[in-house]
C-alpha cells in the first residue's frame, strides 16, 4: 500500500515528505496506522550524523508513537487487528522481525523495526505494546519512550533512593521524564538545571524542587549552594556535551555517586576525566533507553496514571501536521519546544 512520510534522504538537510509504498506484514509483523508520533531529540541526532555517516540513506524516521492495528502477519499472537498500541524502539514481548522493505522514488527505502513519521508503518511485533482503547494517543507516545526511559533512568541506572539528591541538567524530552521519576522515586532534593526558563518551569510543576537557569549562573557551584556545599548523590545528564558532562561527572559525590548520561555525545568528540574517583564507588554510566522493559513497564506507568499518582499530558507544549516537521524539527534546535507531537489526520 501506498502512504505519506517524512523521510530523511540526506544528513545535515531537511526531511522530505513523500509517498512511499510499504509492504503487507510479513511473519512477525503488524501493519499499524500511526495517529500521533513525537519528535525525539534522537531523530535530530541521525539528522546531524551524530553517531557517524548513515549508510541506510535514505530511510524512514520516528521511533516512539500511538496507533491501532490494521493488519498482522503470520505468527503474530500479542497484538490484533483493532487494538490500541504504544510503538516503541525498545524490545517488548512477542517476535523480532526482519525490517520492512518499503520503495520511494524506484529506490530502496529502509526502515528499521519501528518507524513513525509516517501514516502507515509496518512494524515488528515485539516493538509494539498494548493498551486500553481510550488511551490518549499522545499519551501512547509519551509512553514510549520519554515515560519509560526517564523513569528507567532514575530506576534502573541510578537506582535513586528515597531521600537522595538528584540533579537532571536539561530539562526538555527525556529530561522531564526523568525529573517526575526522581519525584515518583522519593528523590529529594531534585534540582533541575537547564538554559531555557520555560523548561525550568515545566520541571518545576512536574516534580523539581529547586530550578537552576545555567545561562545566568554556574550550575555547579549553585548546585553545591543549594545542597550546603555537599555534592548531589546522582547527577544526570541530557546535553551529550563535552564540557558539560566533565562538569556532571566532577559534580557527582566522590564516593557512591552516580553520573548518567542520557544525551548522546557526538561519536568523534572525547571527555577527559580523572578516574581515580571509580575506584572508590563513583560511577559514570551510559543509558540505553533507561533498560526499560516496555511490556512490564507501560502497564504500570498506565495505571498509575489512571489512579492520578502523576499527569504527564502537560509535556507536551506543541503540535505539528506531518507537513510541518522541518518546522518543529527547527524550533526544537531553538530550545522553543519541550514535547512535539505529530499529528496525522484521517
Amino acid at each position: 500500500m501506498k502512504t505519506t512520510a517524512a523521510i530523511l534522504v540526506a544528513q545535515h538537510q531537511p526531511l522530505v515528505i513523500g509517498e512511499v509504498e510499504i509492504p503487507s506484514p510479513g511473519f512477525g509483523q503488524a501493519l499499524v496506522e500511526v495517529k500521533v508520533s513525537r519528535i525525539c531529540g534522537s531523530q535530530l541526532g541521525e539528522i546531524d550524523g551524530v553517531k557517524g555517516a548513515d549508510p541506510y540513506l535514505p530511510h524512514l524516521l520516528g521511533h516512539e508513537g500511538g496507533g491501532i492495528v490494521l493488519e498482522t502477519g503470520p505468527e503474530v499472537r500479542h497484538v490484533k487487528r483493532g487494538d490500541r498500541v504504544v510503538l516503541h524502539w525498545r524490545p517488548g514481548r512477542g517476535i523480532e522481525s526482519r525490517p520492512p522493505s518499503c520503495h520511494w522514488n524506484g529506490k530502496t527505502l529502509n526502515a528499521g523495526l519501528v518507524t513513525t513519521f509516517n501514516r502507515h508503518a509496518v512494524v515488528s511485533e515485539n516493538r509494539l505494546t498494548v493498551v486500553p482503547d481510550d488511551t490518549d494517543f499522545e499519551v501512547c507516545a509519551l509512553l514510549a519512550d520519554t515515560l519509560i526511559t526517564g523513569f528507567g533512568v532514575i530506576s534502573n541506572d541510578a537506582k535513586v533512593r528515597i531521600g537522595e539528591s538528584v540533579v537532571v541538567i536539561g530539562c526538555g524530552g527525556i529530561g522531564l521524564g526523568v525529573v517526575l521519576g526522581a519525584k515518583l522515586a522519593g528523590a529529594h532534593p531534585i534540582i533541575a538545571v537547564d538554559m531555557h526558563p520555560h523548561k525550568l518551569k515545566k520541571a518545576a510543576e512536574h516534580g523539581a524542587t529547586h530550578c537552576v537557569h545555567s545561562g545566568k549562573t554556574d550550575f555547579q557551584q549553585e548546585v553545591l549552594r543549594l545542597l550546603g556545599n555537599r555534592q548531589p548523590d546522582v547527577v544526570i545528564d541530557g546535553t551529550g556535551n563535552i564540557h558539560v558532562l566533565e562538569q556532571a561527572f566532577a559534580l557527582a559525590a566522590e564516593k557512591h555517586g552516580r553520573c548518567i548520561g542520557f544525551g548522546v555525545m557526538p561519536h568523534d568528540h572525547r571527555m577527559h576525566i580523572n578516574t581515580l574517583p571509580l575506584h572508590f564507588g563513583k560511577i559514570l554510566k551510559g543509558s540505553h533507553g533507561g533498560d526499560s522493559k516496555p511490556a512490564e513497564d507501560i502497564p504500570r506507568y498506565l495505571a498509575m496514571m489512571r489512579d492520578g499518582k502523576f499527569d504527564a499530558r502537560g509535556f507536551v507544549s506543541h503540535r505539528f501536521k506531518l507537513d510541518e516537521i522541518n518546522d518543529a524539527i527547527a524550533r526544537m534546535r531553538d530550545g522553543e519546544v519541550i514535547h512535539a507531537m505529530i499529528h496525522f489526520e484521517p
